[in-house]
């Protein structure tokens, strides 16, 4: 659970949300330290074949969430990545991307 200015948010939701988005492969979602909110939703999405990972596809992204689920739960950073880092299972190890790797 991600908590941001008060609001719970739930991690599957907005992957969902942006998993919905025909631009992206995949994707996850992790609470990221913010001074002002406390945490923010911060999302690491692999784009499909072809897609190019710029600031009007952060907006794209962003907007199709707020359309999706409630506008507060939208990720406030997104960052693109050629892979998530996973088990040898295939689940991805969320805590690799909090220690930045």
């Amino acid at each position: 659970m991600i908590i941001s200015a008060g609001y719970n948010i739930a991690g599957p939701e907005v992957e969902a949300a942006l998993l919905s988005h025909p631009d992206v492969a995949e994707c996850a979602v992790i609470g990221s330290p913010d001074e002002e909110r406390g945490q923010i939703v911060e999302a690491h999405v692999v784009l499909a074949a072809g897609r190019d990972g710029d600031a009007l596809m952060i907006k794209l992204l962003q907007d199709h969430v707020k359309r999706v689920i409630a506008p507060y739960k939208y990720p406030r950073r997104v960052i693109f990545v050629r892979a998530l880092p996973k088990t040898q299972t295939g689940k991805i190890q969320r805590f690799r991307l909090r220690d930045g790797q």
